[in-house]
């Protein structure tokens, strides 16, 4: 598991690109046969990929937690965006189809994820917070996600919501999570931008072709920067920052959050004229 640190804002407006991917860009979450984990000091969230291929893979507790096992005092989301899959935790089975989500709450000792077929294996995406309050562990598919469509075509953000981990939907102690579709020849996302200075997000971007890329913007309003994204990485976003982006191609992307407020609608909107 890799830590990563905070940085203000003035650090963040003197790095160089490649200081910015080292420390905000998650490149290698889709390992064969590996769960990658990412512990950040951004509300304590742990963001992951677990890519079972011809194994099943346990979820183990890192001594950085210094607990008995990975969900003794957080919780966990998960949503594949692979082949089809299956998560066990403490012996219940979860058949997880591409883009169907399963919240699992805070006591849950044995995970196991796997995949049904070698030849179209499983991605399962993993986000993790701190959890005070224990909720029952629960699957959300993409059909009951509470799909909303936004946007429009004329300034190239049209795109489906999906809430999976909010108030409305699977209970959590702190965790939102949900993912975005964007419709083919849309590229904007979360346009225009905002910031929640009360919680982190974490974005991970999957469906990008191998040879198209988004361009993932980060900073505060008035000092942008950008990170150029490929398929299966994820950014890391500190609640001071705004987190948007536009793709060469449309594409997907998964939204968490974590922090003081669990209201998704919580934001302080920017106007874009005041973007610089």
């Amino acid at each position: 598991m890799e830590i990563r640190y905070h940085h203000s804002p003035k650090e963040v407006s003197r790095m160089t690109t490649a200081e910015l991917r080292q420390h905000f860009l998650i490149e290698h979450l889709d390992v064969a046969d590996t769960i990658q984990l990412t512990y950040s000091h951004y509300d304590r969230v742990i963001i992951g990929g677990a890519c079972p291929v011809q194994h099943t893979l346990k979820l183990e507790a890192h001594p950085e937690l210094r607990a008995e096992y990975f969900l003794e005092r957080r919780e966990l989301g998960i949503i594949n965006v692979g082949g089809p899959g299956r998560v066990t935790a403490d012996g219940v089975e979860y058949d997880l189809e591409k883009l169907d989500g399963l919240y699992l709450g805070k006591g849950t000792q044995e995970v196991l994820l796997r995949s049904k077929d070698a030849g179209a294996p499983a991605f399962f995406y993993l986000l993790s917070a701190p959890a005070h309050q224990r909720y029952d562990n629960k699957k959300c598919s993409k059909a009951e996600a509470m799909p909303a469509t936004v946007g429009d075509g004329l300034t190239s953000n049209k795109r489906t919501i999906y809430k999976y981990i909010h108030a409305e939907g699977l209970q959590s102690s702190q965790l939102v999570m949900g993912l975005t579709i964007l419709e083919p020849g849309s590229v904007w996302n979360t346009m225009p931008a905002h910031v929640h200075s009360r919680r982190m997000e974490a974005y991970f971007y999957f469906d990008v072709a191998p040879n198209q890329r988004v361009m993932h913007l980060m900073g505060e309003p008035h000092e942008t920067r950008h990170l150029v994204v490929a398929a299966n990485q994820a950014i890391i976003s500190p609640p001071w920052s705004i987190h948007s982006g536009c793709g060469t191609a449309s594409y997907g992307f998964i939204w968490g959050m974590a922090g003081e407020n669990y209201n998704y609608t919580d934001m302080d909107p920017v106007a874009i004229e005041d973007l610089r």
